[in-house]
């Protein structure tokens, strides 16, 4: 992250990783804006069903609900984030192509052991995001790395380190004081009734890590 990166977001991240399939009727840009106003302050779109021009028209909008109030990164679909005017692209731990093809934009990607996270930050990329902490719905079957996990991920590589799967307000914490940079969540938002009341609490279990 660029110090014009970091001054666009508080610290930690709080990251809310969109799946329109969990919305129950609701608008994503609407929800999004919710979200923020209780603390998100990352937005990872994650439409895996959408087509690419679909995909920018969503963009666009979850952009323009952002307002420059958090950073935007879309999965996987660099012509699509560029289109979008998002601030980065999001790839799979099996991505093989040319991170350079994705010009200005930051770099994250998914990584689910040590190995993986020490070549991500090898090739470049800004953020990692490492998962599944918890057993979670999404990946189900995937064994959990727990907090001992995250804690020797994090102890091996510089990048900021972003947990991910089962994180909740409950567990948030000690992720935290595992040596996380942030966290990112699908269900602990997407799942509940109020997206901001929902992020409050993620994000007052982040601040109470960071005072411990």
């Amino acid at each position: 992250m660029t110090a014009s990166d970091s001054g666009r977001r508080a610290e930690p991240a709080l990251v809310l990783v969109t799946d329109s399939t969990r919305l129950r009727g609701r608008d994503l840009a609407t929800v999004v804006g919710e979200a923020m106003v209780g603390g998100v302050n990352v937005v990872q779109l994650r439409e895996r069903e959408l087509p690419h021009d679909a995909l920018v028209v969503l963009g666009r909008r979850v952009r323009d609900a952002i307002a420059g109030r958090a950073l935007l990164f879309v999965n996987g679909d660099v012509a699509a984030a560029m289109r979008i005017g998002a601030d980065g692209v999001h790839f799979p731990e099996s991505f093989a192509g040319d991170t350079t093809t994705t010009g200005a934009l930051l770099v994250s990607r998914a990584v689910h052991s040590v190995e993986a996270a020490v070549e991500a930050q090898r090739a470049g990329a800004d953020l990692i995001q490492l998962g599944t902490v918890f057993e979670t719905r999404s990946h189900p079957g995937v064994p959990a790395l727990g907090v001992e996990g995250v804690r020797e991920v994090c102890a091996r590589v510089a990048t900021p380190v972003i947990a991910i799967g089962g994180i909740t307000a409950a567990n948030a914490a000690a992720v935290m004081r595992a040596g996380a940079a942030g966290v990112a969540v699908i269900g602990a938002i997407l799942d509940a009734d109020d997206a901001r009341a929902a992020a409050a609490e993620l994000r007052a279990a982040l601040a109470v890590a960071a005072k411990a």
